[in-house]
């Protein structure tokens, strides 16, 4: 069981990894959340899909004045520093995290990701009806309404991560 972590999500503006527009972090220490983070990012490539803004209701008009990626992340870097980062279908926030440090050339440290896709799937296997996160969290007690914003689903995967890992 990890009770040290930060839970991650991103949002993408479009289906290029590094599109990130918003992130969610949420930071755990001896089992409790501890701190919340949340920013909106103007995209690399800065262009929206109509498929990604019907998903999380981001626009240009939402991020047209945010930071840039390596803006937030010298920001949140320091805090994150030596704690592995836990989320809902890891590889894709994986991906997205490298996908955006590449595109601003900058070091990445490979991070230890962990999975609560992966862990619902292998201990809640024939439980649930899926396994999408709104439906993995509210088996393990927390009520996702605001599915979609990068804090929000950070939040609930913090909440699937220490009922899970």
């Amino acid at each position: 069981m990890i009770r040290d972590f930060v839970a991650i999500d991103f949002e993408t503006a479009n289906r290029v990894r590094s599109s990130v527009c918003s992130i969610g972090l949420v930071f755990v220490k001896n089992g409790i959340i501890v701190d919340e983070q949340y920013s909106l990012i103007k995209p690399y490539p800065n262009y929206y899909l109509a498929d990604n803004t019907a998903i999380h209701g981001l626009t240009p008009a939402d991020t047209n004045n945010a930071p840039t990626f390596d803006e937030v992340w010298e920001r949140f870097e320091p805090m994150v520093r030596d704690l592995p980062f836990v989320a809902h279908n890891a590889p894709f926030d994986r991906s997205c995290l490298i996908a955006a440090h590449n595109a601003y050339d900058l070091y990445y440290p490979d991070y230890t990701f962990f999975c609560t896709l992966k862990a619902s799937r292998h201990k809640l296997r024939g439980q649930l009806p899926n396994h999408q996160l709104h439906t993995v969290a509210a088996y393990c007690g927390y009520d996702l309404t605001a599915h979609h914003n990068a804090l929000a689903d950070a939040e609930a995967c913090a909440h699937i991560a220490l009922k899970l890992l």
